[in-house]
């Protein structure tokens, strides 16, 4: 059995899926998408059905959504910052 084949393959199946992420990311940097990537990627033992929620809460752009998008993130035990950087990119459009 030859290992030299499986890992050149492997490797190269993480390099095209990684290019495809580069490649999509920027977009992703400012919608509710955005906000959801940013936080879990910050504090992944935040519930994702909660995190969904609030970065969709605070896509309105509104100071009263923010502040519930804020609050809802803390509730589940998000760093203060990252809630708030969370939420900041929600609004973002």
């Amino acid at each position: 059995m030859r290992l030299t084949p499986r890992l050149v393959a492997a490797l190269s199946g993480l390099a095209l899926a990684l290019g495809g992420a580069v490649a999509v990311a920027p977009a992703a940097q400012a919608s509710p998408q955005g906000c959801f990537y940013y936080v879990l990627e910050k504090h992944s033992d935040a519930k994702p059905e909660v995190v969904e929620r609030a970065c969709l809460t605070g896509a309105k752009g509104t100071e009263e959504s923010r502040r519930a998008c804020y609050f809802d993130l803390r509730r589940d035990y998000v760093p203060a910052q990252v809630a708030m950087e969370g939420c900041r990119r929600a609004a973002q459009r």
